[in-house]
């Protein structure tokens, strides 16, 4: 039995005439006439009582019409509620990203993700872990990459790398040459950080401070690239990530111990918003790829 054929068979009920439901649905007389003959002979009983004026429902056909609406209400809401998914796959997504990141986080989430949902568009913007915070805090991102500890409580969270961080110096450098190297040793270095609205940033100070001294910052930036550029010419040092250091090519770096200094960077959301399917399937599919 297919939907179709219920559908006629109710349309035929409506009008009471087999002409006059196949003018309706756009369809041939005898043609509509064979597939209720079918419908009768499928459910092995006599649905109308035919007669020159008007066709008039049995008993069994009326126990089928009330049948048939149920059927066709449920199939409706199917379609309707299949339409809303399909909906629901396409959006657009608003996520801060670090300038520290590095490109990284593209290459492992966002292009197999619009792979897999190809009609979702993405608004991508480059910030300090601050101001991403911040962002998403008000709603003006859906998604952020911060480094933890967050500032806001109301953040859900999926950490996805925890690594050690390292000095960078250029080749020329005294401490080039190094296979480790206290944070105390730094302190007549002049250091070139991340400017104020990187959190990474009031993690060195702080660990610098609790080394027993205020690190010499000659230079704030918000760009990498700019950080890299100005190590390399021998302007200043810097502490980066791991993952980071691993992208250079004209510094050599070292690793800091007591203390050690590590980062956690984590993929954030607001808690008690009311998020889009879309958004959720990005959340679930950044907890299957990225992890440390």
């Amino acid at each position: 039995m297919e939907i179709k054929h219920l559908q006629y068979f109710m349309e035929v009920t409506k009008t009471g005439s087999f002409t006059q439901a196949a003018n309706q649905l756009y369809i041939t007389q005898p043609a509509i006439s064979r597939i209720i003959k079918s419908l009768e002979e499928e459910l092995g009983t006599t649905l109308f009582i035919r007669s020159r004026k008007k066709l008039v429902l049995t008993e069994e056909g009326q126990v089928v019409y009330q049948h048939a609406k149920s059927i066709e209400a449920e199939y409706q809401t199917l379609l309707s509620n299949l339409g809303q998914f399909k909906q629901l796959k396409k959006g657009h997504m608003r996520i801060g990203l670090p300038s520290i990141t590095n490109g990284f986080f593209f290459s492992q989430l966002i292009a197999p993700f619009h792979r897999q949902y190809p009609d979702i568009t993405f608004q991508l913007e480059e910030d300090g872990s601050k101001r991403i915070e911040e962002k998403v805090h008000q709603g003006e991102l859906d998604l952020g990459v911060v480094v933890l500890p967050a500032t806001y409580g109301d953040f859900a969270c999926h950490t996805f790398i925890h690594e050690g961080l390292k000095l960078v110096v250029p080749t020329s450098h005294r401490f080039a040459r190094r296979k480790s190297m206290t944070l105390h040793e730094l302190e007549e270095e002049a250091f070139i950080m991340f400017n104020k609205d990187f959190a990474l940033r009031d993690s060195i100070v702080k660990a610098c401070q609790e080394a027993g001294f205020k690190p010499k910052i000659i230079l704030e930036t918000s760009q990498l690239d700019f950080i890299e550029e100005m190590v390399a010419s021998n302007i200043g040092v810097a502490i980066l990530p791991d993952s980071t250091c691993q992208e250079l090519t004209r510094e050599v770096t070292v690793p800091v111990t007591n203390p050690a200094m590590e980062w956690k960077l984590a993929l954030i959301w607001r808690r008690d918003s009311n998020l889009s399917y879309v958004i959720k399937e990005f959340i679930h599919f950044a907890e299957e790829k990225l992890h440390y």
